[in-house]
């Protein structure tokens, strides 16, 4: 719950950033030199990318929680075999076995979501971020089949 309602703030936040940016933009544009319409070009061009940015970010975020909690209600997710750092990562020297098998699984059955986000949430724990990512995104793209 109180992730949604972060995520209600940040939505907001979104808004009011547009809507400040666009009336800088205009008030840029008003004053009429070369250095304010080149500011006042750069405003609408960027609101438009950041706003993208982050709505991707968002419908990722979603897509993830709604996924995590299905595998979660199901008991499929991943169980801490080993001991874990006082962070709550995987210790480095049993991570990399971990996530060989866990890939092993997930290459094995290509068209299962739940064996990639399974992959994506060891990879998390182990601290790689980048490939836990991109696992979570294409168990993403499987189960939207």
């Amino acid at each position: 719950m109180m992730s949604r309602i972060g995520v209600a703030l940040m939505a907001a936040a979104l808004l009011v950033y547009l809507a400040v940016a666009i009336w800088l933009a205009v008030m840029f544009f008003a004053v009429g030199t070369a250095v304010s319409i080149g500011m006042g070009v750069a405003l609408i061009v960027l609101t438009p990318i950041g706003a993208w940015a982050l709505v991707r970010e968002m419908q990722f975020g979603f897509a993830a929680d709604r996924l995590g909690r299905e595998l979660d209600a199901e008991g499929g997710m991943p169980e801490a075999e080993s001991e874990l750092t006082p962070s709550g990562r995987i210790a480095r020297s049993d991570a990399d076995p971990l996530i060989a098998r866990y890939a092993a699984e997930a290459d094995a059955a290509p068209s299962d979501w739940r064996a990639r986000y399974r992959l994506g949430v060891v990879q998390d724990a182990a601290g790689r971020r980048k490939d836990a990512r991109a696992s979570i995104r294409a168990a993403i793209r499987v189960a939207r089949g």
